[in-house]
């Protein structure tokens, strides 16, 4: 509920604002729609087979599952990969040269990531690697106890794990680790901070942002990559039920956490999601400081 009712409202407001999003913007709604089309392709299926204790649909179902949960995570990783990057080069660019990233270029590069993502999401299906449940049972996702004992399992898993992980994580990792030293070495130059300009600070609000997304998705996953890699070189009965359980859920909970961030971070994002509330005939109060979310300065919301 939360993910698909905070993302819906991402989208509702890139799409009321359409004519200002910049072409940075078009990576924050390709990654509200991963996370929305996970939620809805997704959790219903999952959250009824828990509430039958068991796997509901037969295997069709449970490929089905794990392809869609492998697709849009593979979509997101890779987005906050753009996302980083592109982060990265308009600090460290001119604005001339920063005005060179078009709406075609991103367009371009989103078709990109959805169909790197899409191909080693049908891998499995053709033979490379494996799709099958999760050890307690009510989720499905890659095989991961079949690869300790093949080849062709181990040699899929180890070059998704580093081209669709690892070096992506790096990547993020060093642009933002560059932007931090970027901005460091710019505030240092000023030695009243009084006098930093609205852009700068605008600015280094945005890279905070783009930040604490990345980290929110990482860190939501890396405990269900832990209990993963353990499956592959060990039998999944050696780890309680509970222990396999709640990393997945963790990590199926990072799709809800974005929306949260814009909304803490952007007066403009706040200032749609209140008139989308009074929309739907919800009561709300304004604050006279939320009218300076309209200025032109501070309409950019996103990374």
């Amino acid at each position: 509920i939360l993910t698909i009712l905070g993302n819906s409202a991402v989208l509702a407001t890139a799409v009321k604002r359409s004519s200002l999003l910049k072409p940075p913007e078009l990576l924050t709604v390709n990654l509200a729609v991963a996370d929305i089309g996970m939620a809805l392709s997704m959790y219903p299926l999952a959250i009824a087979s828990a509430w039958n204790h068991a796997w509901l649909g037969g295997d069709a179902s449970c490929v089905y599952y794990a392809l869609m949960g492998f697709l849009f995570g593979v979509c997101s990783m890779m987005t906050l990969c753009a996302m980083a990057v592109i982060r990265f080069l308009v600090t460290n660019s001119s604005k001339s040269n920063s005005n060179k990233i078009t709406k075609n270029a991103v367009c371009i590069l989103i078709a990109f990531i959805w169909l790197y993502s899409l191909l080693w999401a049908i891998l499995p299906l053709v033979g490379w690697g494996y799709y099958g449940p999760e050890p307690f049972g009510i989720s499905c996702t890659i095989a991961w106890s079949k690869f300790h004992n093949s080849s062709n399992g181990f040699s899929f898993i180890l070059s998704m794990f580093l081209l669709c992980t690892v070096l992506p994580a790096l990547t993020i990792v060093a642009c933002y680790l560059g932007i931090a030293w970027k901005v460091h070495k710019a505030y240092q130059e000023i030695q009243n901070i009084d006098r930093i300009p609205n852009a700068a600070k605008l600015e280094k609000k945005l890279t905070l942002m783009a930040v604490l997304i990345s980290v929110a998705f990482l860190s939501s996953w890396i405990p269900y990559a832990a209990a993963s890699f353990w499956s592959i070189f060990n039998s999944s009965d050696s780890l309680q039920p509970v222990v396999t359980l709640l990393p997945c859920l963790f990590a199926k909970s990072s799709t809800a956490y974005n929306p949260v961030i814009y909304y803490v971070f952007s007066k403009t994002f706040r200032c749609e999601v209140r008139r989308l509330q009074c929309c739907w005939g919800w009561r709300v109060h304004y604050s006279s400081s939320d009218t300076s979310a309209e200025n032109a300065v501070s309409t950019m919301w996103s990374g």
